[in-house]
Parts: C-alpha cells; structure tokens; sequence
C-alpha cells in the first residue's frame, strides 16, 4: 500500500510542477524546396510536330484510343512546351477501327485477373469519316521507314487493299499525300522523330521470322509486311525525313531503336512450358501421352541419331518441363532420310499396328513422319517464343486434323498428331530462332548507326539512346517511386500487347526526350519546377470500365 501511496504523491507533484513550466516549443519550419525557373534557352515551341509510328500515336494494350491518346509521350511533352498540340483523336476508349461499318482492327486488350484479354466490345471509330484541321502528332501505327514518304499511304481506297494505313486515311490532308509531307506543311518550329525503323523488324518478329531479309532489295514494292527492310532504303529515308524537317531551321530530337526481341511479346512464355508434373487438367492429360509420345518420337530419334544430329533429338519427361517442339527451317531438310529409315526397320510395320493401322499403312506413316518431322527439334532456350503462342501450344491443328484424315487416318488418331508444340511441331511463325533473332539484331545495328551518324552531324539535333533504356529495362530501371521493368503485366513498363509501353512508360519516355534536350540544347526541364512528367500521374493499365 505504501509503495502505491507514494507513487500517487510522485505523480501529483509532477502535474503540479507542470503548471509552472510552459511545454510549447516551438514549431519546426517545414522546408520549401526553392522554385527553379525553366529556362528553355531560346527552344521555340510554338509549331512542334511529333513523327513516329505507334509509340508517337500512344498506342498502347494492343490498341489506339483517347485516353491512351492522351497520354501519348509527344502530348506530354507539349504540356510540359506549354504549347497546343492537337491529335486526330478517336472516337472512344474502346479502341480499334471500322471501314464502312466493318470492324477492321478490334478493341484493346484489358487485364482480367489472369492475363491480356480484349475487350468485349465494338470499336465506333470510323476510318472513312475523315478528320480534318491542323494536326501535330503524326504518330502512325504499323508505319515502317519507307511509309513516311510513300504517296497514298492514307488513300482510303487503298485501306481494303492494304495498301494504305488506316490510322493516317482518318487524318491524311488528300488522298495522294505522305505523312512526312503533312508534318512539314505544319512549319515546325520543334520536332521529335522518333521509332522510325521500329516495324521495319517488329513485323518479321511478329510473325516469328517468318518474313524475309530484303538486304540489297531496293524494291520496296516487292516487300511483304513482315519483311525486314534493307538497311540502305532506311538510311536514305531517315536522312529525308531529317532534311525536311530541319529546312526552316526547326531543332529537334530523334531517337535510336532497341531490340525489340527483348520486349515482353518475346521474352514471357517460356520454351519449355509442358509441364506434366502439375495437377492441372493439362499436365494431367500430358503425363497420360507421354509414354506413347516416347514411343513414337523413339524411332525419328535412331534416325537423328544415326545421322549424327542428337541436337534434334525428342525425349518427353514426366519430371522436368518439357520444350515444344518446333519446325526450325535454317535446320536440313531430313524427311527423306526419316522416311527411309523407319521403312527399313522390320519393326515399323508392327508400329503401325498399335495405332489400329493395317501393316499396309507402314510406307504412308513413314511419310508422313517425314513430313512432320524432317525439320523438328527442340525448342531451347535460345529460342524466343512470341505471345500469341500461348494460346496455341498443346491445341489441336484442326487443319491438320482435316489433312491426316483426308490420308486415311481416323479422326482420333489424327487429333493425336495434331496437338501443337507437341506431336505437331510448332510452325515458323510462332517461333524466333537464333539465326533470325541475328538477322533482326544485324538490321537493328544498322539502322541505329545511321540515326546516330545523322544526329551527330546535324547541331539541331538532340538523341535518345532508346535502345540503352530499354536494356536497363531489363532489369529495372527507376521513375521517381517506382521501378519500372519489361515485364509482362506486372513490370509497369510494358503494355499488355507485349510491345508498346503503358501510360507510365510513355512519360518515363517524355522525360528522357527532356534530358535529352537539357544536354544538347541548354535548357533546364530536368532541374525546373515542374519540369518533368511525375511517374505516379500516369497509369499502368486501364479499366475495362473505360470506354
């Protein structure tokens, strides 16, 4: 009792000595950072014109709507210009196109919990409802070099034909005109030009190498969309495009391009992703074919090995993810051979057997095997899948289904062959193997060395190094509070489509033209209040709700 006695007494002379003694203290000054005034050294704004393919535009999610629009790199530049920047605006946040009421490019992706998916909607956007006014942003998706300057690229006639960009038909000046033809009649006074060269390779990317390398083909009319266009055809459009722009004496910036093989669209699914060790519906269905798939790769597999190429070699394995299998076309040709071989092995007629085949059937499974097969091997890790293969691997080829049948083959045992990636080798086009990842690289350098010569030669130029940006990319590069990666969906960089950046990534992109220009020009974006975009004003996807 005494000792709470006592602790009530020290308690009470400690408020009473409180009264006597003032607690205020006084409140510390929060700091103002000091106003930094932006200097623009003399940089005139007031006509500045973007050129560029479907980054300039603000394409982003696999399609081209307002907000996306809005949030375009070149449109956050001009707010930072303080200059007016008009666009040729779509019609909604639906995005995609019709051509007389007929939907000609579908509406943007959105993220439903699992991955890209499209949006269940329809585009209202109509190409032939021409556009018309003064544009700034001649951003033009699917645009390759030698479009810039090609004459009826916005011809709406030819948009059904494919010989004309439906995205330029909307705003192009007449029928006959080029996109760098309207940028200049725009009398910039600034100008950024920027991913020209880009879908020279990301159309042959796209289609996993499936184009052709037109190097030392001048004849642009000859090329196919996803051809790679000859390095010396690009040189001599960049420096056009350069000339005409600068004539009035316009400053402006230009920018290099990366390696798009190192985009989400190609680095997200994996080459080994048959998995027969899950519980899923599909490892399950996997693991139960496998000893069959064992059985009949194990015949082609003597073959291979008999000829020395143990590289082509197919073993499935119920422990470890297995690689698809694809149909690589720099490999030789060895369907004779398989087919030779299997048809001098006194056991291939019992093979045929267990498939519910009479012996007779042994010389057409034998060619067919050869067909199938004569190209085949193993994915690895060399290997770059694109995105859409995704939602193709482990499917059934239903055309091959019909082809298998139409040789005699019941329809359950030609959907056993049919399975994509797995008793059907994947086709060329899902597929970017080493030696077309090297053609794209090659094209890419080249085209990279005349931007950097031109930029270099030229004083009213500044240079985004893109390319280096995108690599530090890889593996995380820091916008104010974030760090923003390549990664598909949750990287923050990289849009669902694989390809194109996310609001985010375009003003992370804005901000480095303003670098850019602080170090060529002498003005001061990069230290001024207010000078550069703020990574959290700009998001990373868009709600399916928006439209």
């Amino acid at each position: 009792m005494k000792n709470f006695k006592y602790i009530g007494l020290f308690v009470l002379s400690l408020s009473i000595a409180s009264c006597d003694v003032n607690n205020d203290l006084d409140a510390i000054p929060e700091e103002v950072a000091a106003e930094v005034a932006l200097n623009t050294n003399g940089l005139d704004f007031s006509s500045y014109v973007s050129v560029g393919a479907s980054f300039t535009a603000g394409f982003t999610d696999n399609g081209l709507f307002k907000a996306a629009q809005e949030n375009s790199f070149p449109n956050i530049l001009a707010s930072k210009f303080g200059t007016t920047f008009n666009q040729p605006l779509m019609n909604d946040n639906i995005g995609g196109l019709l051509y007389g009421g007929v939907q000609i490019q579908g509406p943007r992706f959105y993220f439903d919990g699992s991955g890209p998916a499209p949006l269940d909607a329809t585009p209202t956007t109509e190409t032939t409802s021409v556009l018309s006014g003064s544009f700034n942003n001649y951003g033009i998706p699917g645009a390759k070099s030698f479009h810039f300057v090609a004459s009826g690229y916005g011809n709406l006639q030819g948009v059904p034909l494919e010989l004309a960009n439906p995205y330029y038909a909307r705003f192009a000046s007449s029928a006959s005109a080029t996109v760098l033809g309207d940028a200049v009649a725009q009398a910039p006074t600034f100008f950024t030009l920027s991913e020209i060269g880009g879908n020279d390779v990301l159309g042959y990317a796209l289609a996993g190498g499936a184009g052709v390398d037109q190097t030392g083909n001048f004849d642009v009319t000859s090329y196919g969309s996803s051809d790679i266009t000859d390095p010396t055809i690009f040189g001599q459009v960049f420096g056009s495009m350069v000339t005409a722009l600068t004539a009035t004496g316009a400053k402006g910036v230009v920018a290099n391009l990366p390696y798009i093989t190192s985009l989400a669209n190609f680095t997200t699914v994996p080459y080994n992703p048959l998995d027969a060790t899950g519980s899923s519906d599909s490892s399950v269905a996997l693991a139960a074919q496998i000893p069959t798939l064992n059985v009949v790769y194990g015949g082609i597999n003597q073959v291979f090995t008999a000829l020395g190429e143990t590289d082509r070699i197919i073993q499935f394995s119920l422990e470890t993810p297995n690689p698809v299998i694809i149909k690589d076309e720099d490999l030789t040709d060895l369907s004779a051979q398989i087919t030779g071989g299997l048809m001098a092995s006194p056991t291939f007629p019992a093979f045929v057997q267990q498939f519910g085949l009479p012996a007779e059937a042994a010389p057409l499974v034998a060619s067919l095997f050869g067909q199938f097969y004569g190209q085949a091997r193993p994915a690895t890790s060399n290997d770059l899948l694109v995105l859409s293969s995704s939602s193709v691997i482990g499917t059934i080829n239903t055309d091959t289904v019909q082809y298998l049948m139409s040789q005699g083959l019941s329809q359950t045992l030609a959907g056993q062959f049919s399975a994509e990636g797995i008793s059907l080798p994947l086709e060329d086009k899902w597929v970017i193997t080493p030696e077309e990842q090297a053609a794209i690289k090659t094209a890419t350098d080249a085209y990279n060395t005349t931007i950097s010569s031109i930029a270099s030669a030229n004083p009213n130029l500044a240079l985004v190094d893109f390319k280096a940006i995108l690599e530090e990319a890889s593996t995380g590069i820091a916008f104010d509070d974030y760090v923003l990666t390549t990664n598909l969906v949750t990287g923050g960089l990289i849009s669902l489509d694989g390809v194109h950046l996310t609001a985010r990534g375009y003003a992370l992109m804005a901000n480095k033209f303003l670098a850019a220009m602080d170090a060529e020009f002498g003005s001061n974006f990069t230290t001024a209040t207010g000078g550069l975009a703020v990574g959290g004003d700009y998001p990373t996807n868009y709600s399916p709700a928006l439209r």
